[in-house]
């Protein structure tokens, strides 16, 4: 056994020169199994990195994405009195954001990374409860399923 799990493939290989400029390129590892850490990368190349504060700040960002999906999931911005062109071109400007959004939370996700999986349950636990659940919301408002469509605005 090569001590990858059978994944010998995904080891990572040692720094090369380019033939024709001689620059050394580094290549990074990519976790496989959920780690814990502030040394990760979300979102985007080298961030938040090995600065712990950049790791915070990119918890809170992903806390804050998933929170804006539940809002989005069950906001109710169109009014009754408005045309149909622009009701559905606002939903549909609210659906391509949306779900935008939800894919940036999956792909941060995919970093493989304790802390950001936590956040992205955290922030749609906390988005739900304030905008989904009866908590807030008046007993005639209230949908008769418990949990709402994955599609709903």
């Amino acid at each position: 056994m090569d001590g990858m799990h059978g994944m010998g493939g995904m080891s990572p290989s040692p720094s090369s020169t380019n033939g024709t400029s001689g620059m050394i390129r580094h290549k990074m590892m990519m976790h496989m199994t959920f780690f814990w850490g502030t040394n990760a990368e979300v979102l985007f190349s080298h961030w938040p990195g090995k600065s712990t504060g950049m790791y915070v700040l990119a918890l809170f960002f992903i806390f804050a994405l998933s929170f804006l999906v539940e809002f989005l999931s069950h906001c109710r911005l169109v009014g009754p009195g408005s045309s149909d062109v622009a009701a559905g071109l606002l939903q549909t400007f609210l659906f391509a954001v949306r779900i935008g959004l939800a894919y940036m939370v999956m792909l941060a996700v995919m970093s493989f990374n304790g802390g950001v999986f936590l956040a992205a349950v955290a922030g749609h636990t906390l988005g739900f409860f304030i905008f989904g659940s009866r908590v807030f919301k008046k007993q005639e408002a209230v949908k008769e399923s418990d949990l709402p469509p994955l599609t709903c605005c």
